[in-house]
């Protein structure tokens, strides 16, 4: 589990198709600190070290990751959110993340409010768990983040100056795709609602 608090962000150093799968090699400040088989969240993706050198280090996402998330579109170069799993005795400054992406969203506007940003974006729902509630919590490229202007099928977040330098958010335009994870105990709720009949699908 993650909270969505990123720690940093690392270099994409080089990608090597294999078959539907695709090997991402990333560089960052704590390679060394990591181990073989060791859970990262790579823009809100939860994928496993698989291999390791004094100067990087190498993920693998599979044709469903893939097909599901921006990682596809990863170039030499990108920058890349990480976070690595949440200690059972650590602080949960964020909210409850698990890496698990529900889909792709579409930035579409940007706008600088006083030292700070607004960044709007649109998304296709795939199933009635797929909202945001004012105020509530959502994982965007594995940055938590708080909706305002929540809305069926967008919504906006905040950003602060050190979030918009210390995650990928200043890369970010009019057009880029982002990954996003809605929060799991919304998810829970408008399931049981759903299945209940008290909410109507998508």
């Amino acid at each position: 589990m993650f909270s969505g608090i990123v720690e940093e962000t690392a270099t994409v150093t080089r990608l090597e198709k294999d078959r539907d799968n695709l090997n991402i090699s990333l560089s960052c400040s704590f390679v060394k600190e990591l181990g073989i088989d060791q859970s990262i969240s790579h823009n809100g993706v939860c994928l496993t070290v698989v291999e390791k050198s004094k100067k990087d280090y190498t993920v693998t996402a599979i044709r469903e990751t893939l097909d599901k998330t921006n990682l596809g579109l990863l170039r030499v170069g990108d920058k890349v959110n990480l976070e690595r799993s949440v200690k059972a005795d650590g602080r949960l400054d964020g909210h409850m993340v698990q890496g698990h992406v529900d889909l792709t969203a579409t930035c579409t506007e940007i706008k600088e409010v006083e030292g700070s940003w607004y960044f709007s974006f649109d998304y296709e729902p795939l199933a009635e768990e797929h909202l945001t509630v004012e105020k509530g919590s959502v994982s965007v490229n594995g940055v938590s983040l708080t909706v305002v202007n929540s809305k069926p099928r967008s919504f906006q977040v905040a950003i602060i100056p050190y979030t918009y330098e210390i995650t990928n958010f200043h890369e970010i335009k009019a057009g880029t795709i982002v990954n996003i994870e809605f929060d799991i105990i919304g998810k829970y709720i408008a399931k049981i609602l759903h299945a209940y009949g008290m909410i109507p699908g998508k």
